[in-house]
Parts: structure tokens; C-alpha cells; sequence
């Protein structure tokens, strides 16, 4: 099938993501210790809809940030309100109010890939006025995005290790054995945790609502450069502590027309399935794995592209 068919805003899209993740942590929880996110009832794991959102973001950024309409409104300790007050400047609108904005909200949009895609929350940011002292808004409204995901679980049940590791240089002098702060060499050094799974296969959905995606502007060119950075964000996401992930499979199920000629159940849930091959008890890498894709006898108006797998 022509990948054309996958960028046109104007059809919806249901996708299945697979990734998977070896002697890392995916997505750690702040709450647990950093420990990876499980469902505690199942021991599945859990990477939160906001990480793979925000590997996209850090992707886009790197690739297309220095195009216009491709800036990132939730940058990376970022502030939002600086990104809000753009938009009074640029369209030199008076000075921001609590009520919302429709040319800043629509500004916004257009100048913020992430704005444009995932939708956003603008009505809160607001800075101090050096002179006066007083507080200004820049209220830019709120978007719902045309482009959204779930959180994804693994196939399999995972087992977070707490490894304790060792490092032989300590930080500040007074941390030495001896306490002496004019001391050149450590004692000797410090014990710290490293929280993994050994393996881990995920799998998440997503979706894409041309009707949502009228109101933003979401463009053909949007949709290309979201897909290749599902595919190709973990290569700019490399970190000791999320160990080696990789993109497993993407399926693109696209209907004929905005509203849908089948519900996403029937295609995301039923038509790929993923299994243990047979005998295999403990997973420790793909190829543990089956992948099934149903594309036989699909319904009327519905095309499946394999991006991935």
C-alpha cells in the first residue's frame, strides 16, 4: 500500500506502536523511586501516553526546530508563559487579559508543531512586568489535538530489578572516610541503585481525528514527519538508563473517509495480534515473539500500511 494514503489529514488514522526495551527502564516512576512503571495487579508494564509524546517532541526539535512551524510549545524545562507571550508579540496584540485569544490561540497552532498535533492547555501563563510590577496574561486558549495516544503495556508480565552500583569517586571532600576536606583521594567510594527490566515488549495505540485536525491545521507534511518520528525517536533518545529500546512495529489502519468506516477495536485490538512463540517461557528478545497482522478481508473503505514489522 502507498504510504501516501497515511499522510492525508483529511482521513482517520488507527495505529498500533510495538517497542520494546532491554536491561532498562523505559519510563521510571517518581513516586516508586524511580522504579519502572508496572500495573501492580498484572506486573504488565507501563510507559505513560506524556513519555512517548514527549520523545516526539525532543525529535521534531532536533530535527525540524529550526523550521518555521515547527517550534515545540512543551520544551524541556521550558516556560510556557514565554511561549504564550510570543504570540502577543508577533500579531502585537494588547497587552494579555484572562480571557482567551482566538488569533493567538490560532498563531500558536500554527507556529507549534506540538500545538498543532497533540493540542494544549494555554490559558494559565502569565509574567510580572518589570516597571509596573503587574501581572500580565497570556491567555491563548485551549486546543484539543487531532493526534492522540494511549499509554502502552507490555505484552508480558515484567520484573523491575533494583541493582545497587558503585562509584569510586565521591562528590564533595567532607564525603571522604576521614572527613578531612583537604583530602585528595577518597577513602573509598559511594553505593547507588539502577532500577531495569530485563526485557520488555510494548504495545500502544493511537489515533487521528481529521476533524480536530481541520481546526488546528494539521497538514500532510505534519502527519510525514510524525511518523518518521515514531519510528526513528528512540535513535536521538539513547541513555545508560534506559538500556537499548527499539521500534518493533508500526501498523497505520486509515479510513476512506473522517469519520471512520469501522470501529478502532475491530482493527487496533483484533487485527494485530502479539503472542509468545511456542516454548518459550521467559521473553529476553524479539524474536521470542510472534506478530500477527490481519489484512485479509478488511473492512470497506479501510487500508492497512506497515510502517515497522
Amino acid at each position: 500500500m502507498s504510504e501516501q494514503v497515511i499522510i492525508d489529514p483529511k482521513c482517520r488514522h488507527d495505529f498500533v506502536l510495538l517497542f520494546d526495551v532491554k536491561d532498562g527502564n523505559p519510563n521510571g516512576d517518581p513516586d516508586a523511586g524511580n522504579l519502572p512503571r508496572v500495573d501492580p495487579e498484572t506486573m504488565h508494564g507501563l510507559v505513560t501516553d506524556v513519555c512517548l509524546k514527549r520523545k516526539v517532541r525532543n525529535y521534531v526539535e532536533s530535527v525540524r526546530g529550526a523550521h518555521e512551524r515547527y517550534k515545540i510549545y512543551v520544551q524541556n524545562r521550558g516556560i510556557l508563559a514565554h511561549q504564550q507571550k510570543r504570540a502577543y508579540l508577533a500579531l502585537e496584540l494588547n497587552e494579555g487579559s484572562l480571557k482567551p485569544n482566538e488569533n493567538a490561540r490560532k498563531w500558536m497552532c500554527d507556529n507549534f508543531f506540538d500545538v498543532r498535533v497533540f493540542g494544549a492547555v494555554m490559558t494559565t501563563g502569565k509574567t510580572k512586568e518589570e516597571k509596573s510590577g503587574k501581572q500580565l496574561h497570556w491567555n491563548c486558549g485551549q486546543v484539543r489535538g487531532p493526534i492522540q495516544m494511549t499509554f502502552a503495556r507490555s505484552i508480558d508480565p515484567v520484573v523491575p530489578l533494583d541493582l545497587s552500583i558503585t562509584r569510586v569517586a565521591l562528590t564533595n571532600p567532607d564525603d571522604t572516610d576521614r572527613g578531612d576536606v583537604d583530602d585528595e583521594q577518597a577513602a573509598s567510594g559511594q553505593m547507588g541503585r539502577k532500577s531495569i527490566i530485563p526485557y520488555g515488549l510494548y504495545r500502544g495505540y493511537g489515533f487521528v481525528s481529521p476533524l480536530l485536525g481541520q481546526e488546528t491545521g494539521l497538514s500532510e507534511e505534519d502527519l510525514s514527519v510524525f511518523w518518521q518520528a515514531l519510528q526513528q525517536m528512540w535513535d536521538l533518545d539513547r541513555s545508560a538508563s534506559r538500556g537499548f529500546m527499539s521500534c518493533r512495529g508500526l501498523y497505520v489502519f486509515t479510513h476512506e473517509n473522517s469519520v471512520g468506516n469501522a470501529p478502532a477495536h475491530m482493527l487496533v485490538l483484533d487485527r494485530v495480534v502479539v503472542k509468545l512463540k511456542e516454548g518459550i517461557r521467559t521473553p529476553r528478545r524479539f524474536e521470542d515473539y510472534v506478530v500477527e497482522v490481519d489484512d485479509n478481508n478488511l473492512p470497506d473503505g479501510v487500508t492497512l500500511t506497515r510502517l515497522v514489522g
